[in-house]
């Protein structure tokens, strides 16, 4: 392990959900503070192995498995659940695929198409190129009272696809239920904000993660810290909508975290703060909110939007 110790609990991709159910039984049960390896299947349950394969001939109620669900002892109702990623590892092939209909530019899409990509550990061979991987992580979170497919983003997380959830980063999640009940799986060795074409590079691997939770500060929204930042992470149908619920939260955190008056707090958002889409191609669309942590702390952002 690089940055880890040896993790102490492994978690097999033999237990894997499609849904974030809260009466699904634990696949494990684990203590905060603990190195927890999750291993995962592609979002197409490892179905598509060559270019032959069509994602149209494949079995969809498989698809976006996570793995899980994972009994976080301590984490109770009301808590946030901190999520720290210490490692992805990544299998040495993915694909990308098309599907009729689907995608920002569905209507021209005339045709199911797979495209294999090699990986190692610096590029992601796509045809004749040589990709940068940037590992990510696009399904994870914890069980929800509205027993959410993983296929869906929303208040707890699921698949929001969002790049800046990979190695290093935190991520806060709402726990609606004692133990959190939280998976994980759809991993990507490369994708572009937005996901324009419905698929990123799908590919199988493993997450090494630590969980802790802190008490009574469940954000309404999930949130993710990396080194120099803070993200918002809000799902709706309507994209608009979900900007401005991102965009009120983050304006309601720096008004908290810097005890300012709301239309100071709105003009500094607009001077500080970036709008960016995570993806455009699921019914929910997700976008974030992004703030620099020079001016705001993971802990204050917290205050300011827990329920």
């Amino acid at each position: 392990m690089i940055g880890c110790e040896r993790p102490k609990i492994v978690v097999r991709n033999d237990f894997t959900f499609f849904s974030f159910d809260p009466k699904l039984p634990p696949a494990a049960e684990v203590e905060q503070g603990l190195l927890v390896e999750i291993e995962t299947k592609d979002c197409f349950s490892d179905q598509i192995t060559e270019e032959e394969q069509l994602v149209t001939e494949i079995d969809f109620s498989r698809i976006n498995p996570a793995t899980g669900p994972i009994f976080v002892k301590g984490a109770k109702k009301g808590d946030a659940l901190a999520v720290k990623i210490h490692r992805i590892d990544l299998k040495e092939q993915g694909a990308i695929v098309t599907i009729p209909k689907e995608g920002i530019l569905g209507d021209k899409v005339r045709q199911a198409k797979t495209v294999i990509c090699n990986v190692d550990q610096d590029k992601v061979k796509f045809l004749n190129l040589g990709l940068p991987v940037r590992k990510m992580i696009g399904v994870i979170g914890v069980a929800t009272p509205e027993n959410t497919p993983t296929g869906t983003p929303g208040r707890h997380g699921g698949n929001m696809d969002t790049t800046v959830i990979t190695e290093g980063a935190t991520v806060y999640f709402p726990v609606s239920y004692d133990g959190a009940l939280f998976g994980l799986g759809d991993l990507h060795a490369v994708m572009g904000d937005g996901e324009i074409c419905v698929a990123a590079c799908e590919i199988a691997g493993s997450v090494t993660v630590e969980f802790k939770s802190i008490s009574a500060m469940s954000p309404s929204w999930p949130c993710v810290e990396t080194k120099d930042w803070l993200y918002i992470i809000v799902s709706d149908e309507d994209i608009n909508k979900a900007f401005y619920v991102a965009t009120d939260l983050a304006v309601k955190s720096l008004e908290h975290a810097l005890q300012i008056d709301w239309h100071d707090a709105y003009m500094l958002a607009s001077l500080a703060m970036d709008l960016e889409i995570c993806q455009l191609v699921d019914p929910r669309k997700t976008v974030r909110a992004k703030l620099p942590k020079s001016i705001i702390s993971a802990e204050k952002l917290l205050e300011a939007i827990s329920e």
